[in-house]
């Protein structure tokens, strides 16, 4: 069985991505190209921290069908740690469906009531001795996405399974940000948001990243990264202030997994060491790189 460097808790589906060269609004019918890849928040940080050499391991949930046993086996390919996901018989393997065109994502549909419905059953590996135990918790990096209910997030924030985690967090869609305000505050929290889900965590109006990173760490947030598209982004730390970086100019032909990326190569550069500066800088490049098509889905 191979260990895991870092843990990748949340949403592991089938991504439908349906992409066109051309502009797109309500009701076009274009030609693109229609691809069916591994996805979700969890899956999509985990495949750019193996980019980077880490072995993660999948604390998720996965139906026993012919699409999970698929998805399950294209996890073990890649290289990840999957002896811990929950595997359900009752449960259908979730799916993601999005449209880009030229100016952007037009419309997406997430169908993760799986993972929603199989509840705490994906963190029992924490609590069983296989990963921690609650009197000796697991002290490592977990990336966690906001595809878990709120009262499964609400758990996690004042759990001893997670007391010691250098905890990464993303809310998944501006939909789910205010699921994260339990999280807010714990202490090994970093949130990655973008300015949208920064406004609504805050309840407020923010124009820019480094305004919105000021208003988070008011609000209690331990530590959060700001994205503002191609704009200004802000790293705040309570009792350090807030840092800023500008994202590379690319030429952008896709957006689906480009937070993930940013997130995923921000947690990688941090853990080689990389000072505050330096890690969002480095996770910056890997998101316009992404964003450009130069690697791999």
């Amino acid at each position: 069985m191979m260990t895991a460097d870092i843990l990748c808790i949340g949403s592991v589906l089938w991504d439908i991505i349906g992409r066109s060269p051309a502009a797109m609004r309500l009701g076009s019918d274009v030609p693109g190209r229609i691809t069916r890849l591994p996805g979700g928040v969890a899956m999509n940080i985990a495949m750019t921290l193996r980019r980077f050499g880490l072995t993660p391991g999948l604390l998720t949930a996965i139906g026993r069908d012919a699409e999970g046993d698929e998805l399950v086996a294209a996890c073990a390919r890649m290289g990840m740690v999957t002896d811990h996901i929950y595997r359900s018989e009752d449960l259908p393997t979730d799916r993601y469906m999005a449209v880009e065109g030229a100016n952007g994502l037009i419309a997406a549909i997430a169908d993760a009531h799986s993972l929603e419905a199989a509840g705490d059953k994906i963190l029992r590996p924490l609590a069983d001795g296989r990963l921690g135990r609650a009197d000796a918790p697991w002290a490592g990096p977990v990336a966690l996405d906001g595809n878990l209910t709120e009262a499964l997030l609400a758990q996690i924030a004042a759990s001893a399974l997670f007391a010691r985690a250098d905890l990464r967090i993303a809310p998944a869609s501006p939909g789910k940000a205010e699921r994260l305000l339990p999280l807010l505050s714990h202490p090994g929290a970093t949130l990655y948001v973008n300015l949208e889900e920064a406004s609504l965590i805050c309840a407020a109006e923010f124009t820019s990243a480094p305004q919105a990173a000021e208003g988070m760490l008011a609000r209690g947030a331990h530590r959060v990264l700001v994205t503002d598209g191609g704009r200004t982004c802000a790293e705040g730390t309570q009792g350090a202030g807030v840092i800023t970086g500008t994202p590379p100019e690319v030429l952008v032909t896709r957006i689906t997994g480009a937070g993930d990326t940013f997130m995923a190569a921000h947690i990688v550069a941090e853990g080689r060491g990389a000072p505050r500066e330096a890690a969002l800088t480095a996770a910056l490049r890997a998101a316009a790189t992404y964003v450009s098509g130069e690697i791999g889905s």
